[in-house]
């Protein structure tokens, strides 16, 4: 038998990758819709080992596929209706110009449309593979629900991502998931558990759109829509997962609330209120908590004692804010505190002039804390006022933080991200120290003595109170020891210069010992000397990242010292000016 010949290209690394160009021909589609239509189904470009062999011994630089996804494409059903919306585009252009009003109008009526289902499926065959990969469905959805109208943009979807956040914001809320909250620049971001996986989003800030000029929204657009769709399947199995009616219906007794509901829009304002409970489709439904088999002691007893011990805290912490009334003020955020709020077990309700929903006024006595974030105006004394990043950071240290150090007018503690976890050759900042003992010291109290729980609260503010100000004066102390450095470095110099010319003279006489003089310090300046070893060290001992962005601050604040010394030497040389012009006038 001879030799089987193969033609350039027919095999090797040459047959695997197509370039986007061949793509576009085999599948007979423009660019607009073969980048649609990769999105949807989850193909992206490829980078081969070898580009040369890949392009045939051509070393243009090109965009390449894997050849078994461009025939993977080629059998969608989608790339027919994408041709069918081509068609009618071109149909309604034709009757817009001829002014034909009944064909535009019925072009309009039978416009095509397709949906993503199956590709949904197709993607995740499995819940738990959709939920692994709900991270970005969830932010999308989230983003697309704050932008306003735009030509890119249309208002069904925007009111689409909207219904479906709330519907997710709602379920979180019924199964108390919410694990981790973090307020940063870009948004808050949220953590939560459902069926043992970790997911974590964020949300915009309220007024916080500014359009873009760097991004395709086309491509945002293409994205939103298959995520809606994803993020769809996924409401419809968590609601049904915990015995709720899916889409949501309020569990409303009182009939005078019931007529305010009659119509869809005002039932839909309720459901994204947030402040009212769903309907579930199991009458009397009580949700059972996680427990744990016992089994006789053995090998695994820790584990077990360990994960009972972690199913004690999360259920401590569903129940956080059990034991409080809130009320919200105007000026907060208003729809994140009430999210985590209710996450938590807490009654919580606002201002009924804001939005519907409100379930007790500001004048109610039993109101346990009044959230505000400006001057006090009408003051009650039996409930405590505190600014909105307590909720937040109670709710990141699992326990109920002094309000002390959340009144208002209060300069705030540092808002500590809870997804950063130091090791043990990290540097620990020291309010997060303090936090750590403060919450080693809650978890090991079992007795609930008030005076107790005073106690511990008044040496934790305390100890948050005096940490700013010792930080403070030891960076004043090093800055002013680095200026004063700074500024004899020449005298500092010339002395070197002079100490190195008297030993070169001095090298043929007898080395004499001279006898010591005892430097008398007090205990203050004692103390304050070993502050500022100690913190040298912890510089030394710093990442070179931190230590980076260390001297950056260091560096301002020098230059800030410097700014503000030039001003107080120009006010005293304007003060003699001005008493030397007295003088003379007089």
């Amino acid at each position: 038998m001879g030799r089987i010949l193969y033609k350039k290209g027919e095999r090797g690394i040459a047959a695997s990758y197509i370039s986007r160009k061949q793509a576009l021909k085999k599948l007979q589609l423009s660019l607009k819709d073969f980048r649609r239509l990769s999105i949807l189904k989850g193909i992206y470009p490829v980078e081969p080992h070898h580009k040369k062999k890949a392009n045939k011994n051509n070393s243009s630089n090109k965009t390449y596929y894997l050849l078994k996804d461009i025939q993977f494409l080629a059998h969608e059903p989608l790339i027919n209706k994408f041709r069918s919306f081509r068609i009618f585009v071109r149909r309604l252009k034709k009757a817009i110009g001829k002014r034909d009003q009944e064909a535009s109008i019925r072009l309009r009526e039978n416009q095509p449309v397709f949906n993503l289902d199956h590709i949904v499926k197709e993607r995740y065959p499995t819940f738990i593979d959709a939920l692994r990969d709900i991270d970005d469905a969830i932010s999308m959805s989230f983003l697309f629900a704050t932008f306003p109208k735009t030509k890119n943009v249309k208002t069904d979807l925007i009111q689409l991502c909207r219904r479906l956040t709330v519907e997710f914001m709602h379920f979180i809320v019924e199964a108390k998931a919410l694990r981790k909250v973090f307020i940063s620049i870009k948004g808050i971001y949220y953590q939560a558990e459902i069926m043992g996986q970790q997911i974590t989003w964020i949300v915009p800030h309220n007024l916080g759109y500014a359009r873009p000029t760097e991004v395709d929204f086309k491509i945002m657009v293409t994205f939103a829509q298959f995520y809606s769709t994803m993020l769809g399947f996924i409401n419809y199995k968590l609601y049904h997962s915990i015995n709720l009616v899916y889409p949501p219906k309020l569990a409303i007794e009182c009939s005078s609330t019931k007529e305010l509901l009659k119509g869809e829009d005002e039932y839909s304002e309720f459901v994204a209120a947030l402040s009212l409970n769903l309907k579930s489709s199991v009458k009397d439904s009580l949700e059972e908590d996680a427990t744990v088999d016992e089994f006789p002691e053995g090998e695994d007893s820790e584990e077990i004692q360990a994960r009972k011990a972690e199913l004690a805290k999360i259920q401590k912490l569903k129940n956080l804010f059990s034991q409080c009334k809130i009320f919200l003020n105007r000026e907060v955020p208003i729809e994140s505190l009430l999210f985590i709020i209710k996450c938590f077990g807490g009654k919580v309700s606002y201002d009924k002039t804001i939005h519907v929903g409100a379930t007790y006024d500001e004048d109610d006595e039993t109101i346990t804390h009044h959230i505000i974030d400006r001057p006090l105006g009408k003051s009650f004394l039996n409930r405590k006022y505190v600014q909105p990043q307590w909720i937040y950071d109670s709710v990141n240290a699992r326990t109920l933080l002094p309000v002390e150090l959340y009144a208002p007018g209060e300069m705030l503690p540092p808002h500590l991200s809870p997804f950063v976890e130091e090791k043990e050759s990290d540097y620990v900042p020291l309010e997060k120290q303090a936090l750590m003992d403060y919450q080693t010291v809650i978890d090991e109290r079992e007795s609930g003595d008030d005076n107790a729980v005073k106690e511990l609260n008044n040496k934790y503010v305390n100890a948050i109170r005096h940490l700013p100000e010792e930080n403070e004066s030891d960076e004043e102390n090093d800055l002013s020891v680095d200026e004063k450095e700074s500024d004899n470095e020449e005298e500092k110099n010339q002395k070197k210069r002079k100490a190195e010319n008297e030993i070169s003279k001095n090298k043929d006489k007898k080395m004499k010992v001279t006898k010591g003089t005892r430097s008398d310090l007090s205990s203050e300046k004692l103390a304050q000397k070993e502050a500022a070893e100690m913190k040298r060290l912890a510089i030394l001992a710093m990442p070179k990242k931190d230590k980076h962005l260390y001297n950056k601050i260091i560096h301002g604040q020098k230059r800030k010292n410097r700014e503000v010394q030039k001003l107080k030497e120009k006010r005293e040389s304007f003060k003699r000016e001005q008493k030397m012009h007295v003088k003379t006038k007089a």
